[in-house]
């Protein structure tokens, strides 16, 4: 899939224009359209995890959640979610969007992210079917466990997942 378009945004969320997608991540990162989905199970005690695949740019083997993506101009930020969530994980669920922020971060000299991030919460038992290419492991894990881990081992997970935990009511 080559020449993915990126919406790059203003603090407000309103469009400014278009980019290639791996030229959007390149330092200095533009501000850009992304969603990320938080995967419960359905007792919500669980949380589904993942660790990204070595083939990725920007933190490759990181620990995150199930899927994040760049909005494309085409779709709103829910059909992103969606379509990246079966994708990325090959699941589908009902997703309801829970707040939206704005981060940065540098993954070396090269590459990085600016996002304007909505963010979106489901529950789902059933079969996971992850892209190789995108996914090298997951696991759901409890979430006392999870936070328990992320404190005595950020270096494992990507910096907009630990945002997106400490802004979760769970």
């Amino acid at each position: 899939m080559k020449n993915i378009k990126v919406v790059l945004v203003d603090r407000k969320d309103n469009i400014v224009g278009y980019k290639e997608k791996f030229e959007t991540h390149k330092n200095p990162v533009p501000l850009h359209r992304a969603i990320s989905v938080v995967i419960f199970d359905k007792t919500g005690g669980k949380m589904l995890i993942h660790k990204r695949s070595k083939l990725k740019k920007t933190w490759p083997l990181f620990w995150t959640n199930p899927c994040c993506t760049n909005v494309r101009p085409e779709e709103t930020h829910k059909e992103s979610a969606e379509r990246r969530l079966k994708e990325e994980m090959g699941i589908r669920t009902s997703l309801s969007e829970k707040f939206k922020f704005i981060y940065e971060a540098k993954y070396d000299e090269t590459w990085g992210e600016h996002e304007f991030d909505h963010v979106f919460v489901g529950r789902y038992s059933g079969k996971v079917n992850p892209d190789s290419d995108e996914v090298s492991d997951y696991k759901w894990i409890e979430i006392d466990k999870l936070k328990k881990d992320i404190k005595e081992n950020p270096e494992k997970y990507t910096p907009w997942f630990k945002m997106i935990l400490g802004r979760l009511e769970i």
